[in-house]
């Protein structure tokens, strides 16, 4: 009862700030969230009818498909909880709040002592890099929650040596999980399947994994008939944002992949600037990492390299670290915090080594051959005073460290309004003010910005009947004269028009 109070309060501490931090709802957010209302009401989202396994957003130009398990999920909390943008925001802080826990069960797991584990879980949550994502209801923020799952049953499966049928089915449904989560899902499900051939060290390991194989190709035919029948729906937005488009020579493309793969592994843009959008990152705090955990992590490396290397579970960790860098690699945007953000799982794993010296009672000794006789000597040749020394250091810096983004973060993150669309709120409150209805809805320049009409109204209460979308600017249907008008395209919409108010990149106007 203690720890579940102790964790109840923790999280409410990590939600803290939700309300007005990150402020207004981007589009992609309210989008998500509207499907997930409906899907709670209906079955099916704003186009599908009954249970789609990937969610249509938006029309014409602007269509996407989401995946389907942050939809389905949130829909099960607006099954009971009435839709909100805090309910969503704190539906996905829970996520990435469970999966630093489960980080911190994990290294528990590998190391043996409880005392890392609640180091690692404390740093995860501490993270930069995991803290911003929380409270975004946007697809990446399922990953890290999916990816550690993957890794506790892939660890389960392994030190139960056999890779019995429950190590192989958990194994798969985890894979399956991070796969449909997010489009960078697609790319790291397989590579951490073939990864787990570092664990066939013996025939039978190698038949389990074949099973694994099998099975997680059959969770994967759902996405082929998919993909049939709405041809492009699943690869427009992937071709929109790599180079590795048909018609490109594969040398090209390798060279590019290659100069990608070395660039996301700046230290830069993990250390000092971060992800450069906004949305994703407040700029002024600076990396998404910390330095001490970033130098824990390096330790670590460095002693899997020389000590556990013939591991295989430190071989699969060696693995996935360099497997979560290819999702931003094959795309343009460098250092993508959102596409690498498996990166910083394992990096926090890597610290489970560094930690475990730190706080070892005993010094390691081997015998090494001497002039005339054998002689025990340390493996580690430093003091336990002194290593104590350096991880209470360390863990200062840490601290330190998220005291300075913490304030950075709660002063300049309430600022990002534009970057969240808080300016059509306002527009939108004009506009229902108005009394005239419908409410006539235009999207153009700055993006399929309707939806959040579809999304407040809901939030509000009021029918779907009050608003009619008319389409793309370049396209629609004139308003009818006198209709009123909420347009994201400020050049194109008011050429005869009476303007009610113009907020950002938001235009709300009388058609004349």
């Amino acid at each position: 009862m203690l720890w579940s109070a102790g964790i109840a309060l923790l999280f409410v501490g990590y939600t803290s700030g939700l309300s007005h931090n990150p402020p207004g709802f981007y589009v992609d957010e309210s989008a998500i969230a509207y499907n997930a209302y409906l899907v709670s009401r209906t079955g099916g989202g704003q186009f599908e009818p009954h249970f789609p396994l990937y969610f249509q957003m938006f029309t014409e130009g602007f269509t996407q498909y989401v995946s389907p398990t942050q939809v389905y999920l949130l829909a099960l909390v607006f099954r009971f909880v009435p839709p909100s943008i805090l309910a969503a925001r704190i539906f996905s802080a829970f996520w990435v709040f469970a999966a630093c826990l489960l980080l911190g069960l994990l290294a528990r797991r590998i190391s043996g002592q409880v005392k890392i584990g609640i180091i690692v879980a404390a740093t995860a949550l501490l993270t930069p890099w995991f803290f911003e994502v929380r409270g975004l209801v946007i697809e990446p923020h399922f990953v890290p929650f999916a990816l550690v799952l993957l890794l506790l049953a892939i660890h389960y499966a392994q030190v139960t040596v056999s890779w019995n049928w429950r190590g192989v089915a958990v194994v798969t449904v985890t894979l399956a999980l991070l796969t449909y989560c997010y489009s960078s899902g697609r790319v790291l499900g397989p590579l951490f399947a073939l990864g787990l051939l570092l664990f066939a060290t013996t025939r039978k390991r190698f038949l389990a994994i074949a099973k694994i194989w099998i099975l997680y190709a059959i969770t994967l035919i759902p996405i082929l008939i998919f993909n049939r029948r709405h041809p492009g729906a699943l690869t427009s937005r992937f071709f929109a944002a790599t180079y590795m488009r048909p018609g490109v020579p594969w040398r090209d493309a390798a060279y590019e992949f290659v100069r990608r793969y070395l660039e996301d592994q700046s230290l830069t843009g993990l250390l000092q600037t971060g992800h450069p959008l906004p949305r994703h990152h407040v700029i002024q705090a600076g990396g998404v990492f910390f330095f001490a955990t970033f130098i824990l992590a390096m330790a670590g490396l460095l002693m899997v390299v020389l000590f556990h290397r013939q591991d295989p579970w430190w071989r699969f960790v060696l693995w996935g670290l360099a497997a979560s860098i290819v999702p931003g690699a094959i795309t343009f945007e460098p250092f993508h915090a959102m596409r690498l953000l498996a990166l910083p799982v394992f990096l926090c794993l890597l610290t489970v080594p560094a930690l475990g010296w730190l706080l070892a009672l005993n010094q390691q000794k081997q015998r090494v051959p001497g002039d005339d006789r054998d002689r025990e000597t340390s493996k580690y040749d430093i003091p336990r005073s002194v290593r104590l020394a350096v991880l209470a250091f360390l863990l200062t810096l840490t601290t330190v460290e998220a005291v300075r983004f913490q304030t950075i973060f709660r002063r300049e993150g309430p600022k990002r309004g534009i970057y969240f669309d808080a300016p059509y709120k306002q527009a939108y409150d004009a506009a229902v003010a108005q009394g005239s209805r419908p409410i006539y809805l235009i999207d153009g320049t700055f993006g399929p910005a309707s939806m959040h009409a579809f999304w407040y109204a809901t939030v509000e209460g009021r029918p779907g009947s009050e608003f009619v979308y008319l389409g793309d600017a370049a396209k629609h249907p004139s308003p009818p004269i006198g209709g009123v008008v909420i347009s994201s395209d400020v050049k194109e919409s008011c050429r005869r028009c009476e303007i009610i108010k113009q907020t950002g990149v938001y235009l709300l106007y009388r058609a004349r």
